[in-house]
C-alpha cells in the first residue's frame, strides 16, 4: 500500500520546504534533537486511512501549515507536529461534515491563527510554541475545567476562541490598551515577566520538556495531553531558578 501512496502524493516535499529555509528543525523530545520527519509521519499516517482523498487533502493542508509558520513564525525553535498530525487525522475520521471537509477548515483556522499572532501583524509573537505545546490550550481550560476539560488542543472550539482572543487583542493594541502585552527592545510581544531571548526559551522549554512539564507532548504520536498542572507559575519559578533575566522592553 505505501508504494501506491508515495505515487499519489508526496510528504517529503513538505521536508523539503523545511529543508530550504535557514531553520534548525529542534524536537521538544528529550530522547533525541530533531524532529519527526514528514516523510516519516506519512508512514504512520497510512496505518490510520487509506483513502487516497483524505491523505491528499491531509498533505496539502499541512503543507499550507507548515509554509505559513514558516513566514509567520521564522524564529521559531521547536518544530514538533506529529500530535497535531495525528490529532487532525483523528478528528477528520470521525467529523459528522466528513474528512476531507474537516480537514481544510481546520487548516484554514490554523493558517488564519499563525497569521494573526505571527510576527506580520501588530501582534507580532516570536515563537509558536505556546500554541503547538499546549500552554495556551491548559490556561484555557483552567478557567473552566468543567466544560473544557473534555475539549483538545487542536480542536475547532479552541482555535475560535484563539482567534477571537487574537481580534479582541489586536483592538486593544490598536487603541493602546494593551499593558501586559508591551513590544520588547527586540519588537516582539512578550507576555511574560522572563526574557524569551533564543537562548533563554530554548533553555526552559528543554528543561520543561525533561522534566514532564509540557502540556502537550507534539512530539509524541500518541500523547495525553495534561491541563491541570499550574503549568504558569512552574514556568515562572523555573525561570528564576535558571536565573533567565528579566524582559528588557
Amino acid at each position: 500500500m505505501n508504494k501506491e501512496l508515495t505515487s499519489t502524493y508526496n510528504f517529503q516535499l513538505i521536508d523539503e520546504i523545511l529543508a530550504q529555509r535557514p531553520v534548525n528543525l529542534l524536537s521538544l523530545n528529550p530522547q533525541k534533537n530533531l524532529i519527526t520527519s514528514f516523510a516519516e509521519l506519512e508512514n504512520l499516517i497510512a496505518e490510520q486511512s487509506t483513502d487516497i482523498q483524505i491523505i491528499i487533502t491531509l498533505q496539502e493542508t499541512l503543507e499550507n501549515i507548515v509554509s505559513t509558520q514558516l513566514q509567520n513564525f521564522p524564529e521559531n525553535i521547536f518544530w514538533d507536529f506529529d500530535f497535531l498530525v495525528s490529532s487532525m487525522l483523528r478528528q477528520a475520521l470521525i467529523a459528522d461534515e466528513g474528512a476531507v471537509p474537516f480537514l481544510k477548515v481546520f487548516g484554514k483556522k490554523v493558517v488564519h491563527l499563525m497569521e494573526m499572532f505571527g510576527s506580520k501583524t501588530e501582534m507580532r509573537f516570536r515563537y509558536v510554541h505556546d500554541f503547538m505545546y499546549g500552554f495556551d490550550w491548559a490556561r484555557w481550560v483552567q478557567k473552566e475545567p468543567q466544560n473544557r476539560a473534555h475539549i483538545e488542543p487542536f480542536s475547532l472550539v479552541f482555535f475560535d476562541y484563539l482567534l477571537a482572543k487574537g481580534k479582541e487583542l489586536l483592538q486593544r493594541i490598536n487603541h493602546g490598551q494593551i499593558t501586559s502585552y508591551k513590544l520588547c527592545d527586540t519588537g516582539y510581544r512578550n507576555p511574560f515577566t522572563f526574557s524569551r531571548e533564543p537562548e533563554d526559551e530554548s533553555r526552559l522549554l528543554t528543561y520543561l520538556a525533561e522534566e514532564q512539564l509540557i502540556p502537550v507532548a507534539v512530539w509524541n504520536w500518541n500523547a495525553s495531553p495534561v491541563w491541570n498542572k499550574p503549568f504558569q507559575e512552574m514556568r515562572q519559578q523555573l525561570a528564576l531558578k535558571l536565573n533567565i533575566q528579566p524582559q528588557r522592553h
